[in-house]
């Protein structure tokens, strides 16, 4: 499968690297087609990664994953442009996080909106699913370095590309409990976590942990 990859930094790296050694063809796409970080990842993974600005990146691929810093978010995907995001899979790892007055962090927008809610007016013809946004990007990929059964969570309107990214979840990157929270507004949740993650990665010392839902 084409996928495309929007971003450069360790989330992005991290995705892109996984579907690569999934076998599909990927992407990387960036601001400037030269972008320093994007070409030396093309060329440490092989014949089936590439590079280019975010237009082409969106162009060229069947399933897009914005790993864009949420702050860029909307003006990255708009580089990307409406016509190449139109009708695709756009599944959104982004977190409005504001790091304008240092940590712990802000959020640009909260409680009766959301980025992802953002992106998908801003681009209604594309089928936005949130997903992965409540982890360190290692425990995306690689669920099973926490041990047991943890949960991860997606929303968006589209059921037929909720189901598709549920896929992605599970049979490519191993997770085995995927928790379907509804429409798109339900990454306000998702996303206002955020403020309780950095709290709780300070007290663990580490990123790589994640929450289990029990009743």
């Amino acid at each position: 499968m084409k996928l495309g990859v929007l971003g450069t930094g360790m989330v992005g790296n991290t995705i892109a690297t996984k579907l690569t050694q999934l076998g599909h063809e990927v992407k990387m796409g960036s601001r400037t087609s030269g972008n320093e970080k994007a070409v030396q990842w093309a060329k440490a993974n092989g014949p089936k990664a590439s590079n280019g600005p975010f237009a082409e990146a969106a162009e060229f691929a069947e399933i897009i994953f914005n790993c864009t810093a949420g702050a860029a978010s909307l003006a990255a995907l708009k580089l990307a442009g409406a016509k190449n995001l139109k009708g695709k899979i756009l599944v959104d790892i982004s977190n409005p996080l504001d790091f304008s007055k240092g940590m712990p962090p802000t959020l640009t927008v909260c409680n009766t909106d959301s980025l992802g809610e953002q992106i998908q007016r801003a681009f209604p013809e594309a089928k936005v699913v949130k997903a992965l946004n409540t982890i360190n990007c290692n425990v995306m990929v690689t669920p099973h370095i926490i041990p047991g059964t943890h949960d991860i969570f997606m929303s968006g309107n589209d059921s037929n590309a909720k189901s598709k990214v549920r896929e992605i979840l599970t049979d490519w990157f191993g997770w085995k409990s995927v928790i379907d929270l509804g429409d798109i507004s339900t990454a306000r949740g998702t996303e206002m976590y955020l403020a309780l993650w950095v709290r709780l990665m300070a007290v663990n010392q580490t990123p790589n942990f994640n929450i289990k839902v029990t009743k």
